[in-house]
This record gives C-alpha cells, structure tokens and sequence, in this order.
C-alpha cells in the first residue's frame, strides 16, 4: 500500500449560496480528514454571510476567497488551484458530505498516488445509502437518449461526475485544470477526456461518500441552456473527436 505523508492535500470547495451546506461539509472535514488535509479554499461565486470561525479555528489552512461577479465551475476552481503546492488537488462539491466514521481520503489519495492514474473517485450515494450514477460513458447523443428515453445503464466509465474527484497536482498542472470555455456543466467530462488523452487511468478508490444533488437543467431552463450550450461545445471539441475515434 503506497503511504501518503501528511497533508498532502488541497480542497477546492465553490459555494453558491451554500454557506450552511459548506460549514457542515468544513466541521465535517476537520473530524474525519484533518490528517489528510493541508490546505482548503472556499469560494463564495455569490454573496454570502461569512463562514463560522472564518480563517482561523480549523486544523487546516482556510482560505476564503468572493468573487465580485459570479464565475463559472471551472474558473473557480482553476482561480482556487492556480499557486498549488500540494501533491494532490481535490475538486468538492458543497453538497457532498462525508459519512462518520468513513474517512474518504486516506482510499483516494492512495490510489491517486499509484503510477498511471490521473483521477480518483469515491462511490456515490444518495441518503438513503443507494448508490449514484457518477460513473459515465461518453455522452453521444445516442448515449443519452438510451439513458434518457430509453433507461439503459452506462456500459462503460468514460468519465466520471466532478462533484469528488482528486487528481494528482502533476497531471492537474499538465492539464491545466479545467477547460474555462464550459461555464457550466460539462467540464468534468472534458476534463476526464482530456487526461485520457494523455494516457492517465481514471480510479475508483475503496471509498465513499454522500451525494445528494440534483441537476438544475431538469428544472430550470437557463441551467437547461447551459447545459445543451456545453454538450454542443462537448460535441464539437478536439477531446471529443479523439476519443470518439479511439473507440
């Protein structure tokens, strides 16, 4: 088993007026995963009351960063990630949350730290304890209306959901992190695309955690036009078409 050293890890949590979800998520992650984590950065895309013992009191570095105009997923996430010195980044959702006595990380950084991976992820679960489907093939069209119309499960893990993923800081670095073009939706996919391309191996470690989010495109028509906007850029990007012919 690889050994990870101490605080090894960065956070990168984006709240949207979540701050109630994120302080759970924060106390949580001081009591189950202080060991692991060195550093964590919380970006509030909209405004919002300050988080409890904002800066100080964690066993972790907090940093709190607001945005004066909101930003897309993959900005914030790249503006939260851009001075990395951690060997492993972690990209958090707020409304994930870690189960007690279930620590997350010590699983997915191991893995993360094996030779040829380039992302790591936990199982998924709902609140009820059922399993999510995080794990994706690649979304054709075809592909989502089976899924969609038709109800057919993923044949294959082409990517995987970007709500806990951890990726060694290398291959975040080689990648650039998130492509800024998708403001939302999307870019875990191209992002899970593009480290494929370069030959890293997506991982599920021995782990899990709680996942309850719904896709707002089901029911609001601007994230709806959002998410068509970045399926069209999905479609027609050079990851995409390279991975499409490799298969």
């Amino acid at each position: 088993m690889t050994e990870i050293s101490e605080k090894a890890l960065v956070i990168s949590i984006v709240s949207h007026g979540h701050g109630k979800q994120v302080q759970q998520l924060l106390e949580q992650l001081a009591r189950e995963s202080a060991s692991y984590i060195a550093r964590v950065v919380v970006t509030h895309n909209v405004p919002e009351a300050p988080l409890s013992m904002d800066g100080v009191g964690w066993p972790f570095r907090l940093e709190v960063l607001r945005n004066t105009v909101p930003l897309g997923f993959g900005a914030n996430h790249n503006k939260a990630l851009q001075s990395v010195q951690e060997k492993f980044v972690c990209v958090l959702n707020p409304d994930v949350q870690l189960l007690q006595g279930q620590e997350p990380f010590a699983a997915l950084l191991q893995s993360a730290a094996l030779p040829g991976v380039g992302c790591v992820y936990p199982e998924q679960v709902n609140e009820a304890g059922q399993t999510q489907d995080s794990e994706r093939q690649i979304p054709t069209p075809w592909a989502l209306w089976q899924r969609r119309v038709l109800g057919r499960n993923e044949k294959r893990t082409d990517w995987v959901n970007g709500a806990c993923m951890v990726l060694p800081s290398f291959a975040w670095k080689k990648l650039g992190g998130f492509d800024e073009g998708y403001f939302m939706y999307c870019e875990d996919v191209d992002l899970c695309l593009r480290l494929r391309l370069q030959g890293y191996k997506l991982t599920k470690a021995d782990s899990r955690v709680v996942h309850a989010g719904q896709r707002d495109s089901r029911r609001r028509l601007r994230h709806l036009i959002w998410h068509l906007h970045s399926l069209w850029r999905l479609w027609t990007g050079a990851p995409y078409r390279k991975i499409r012919r490799m298969q």
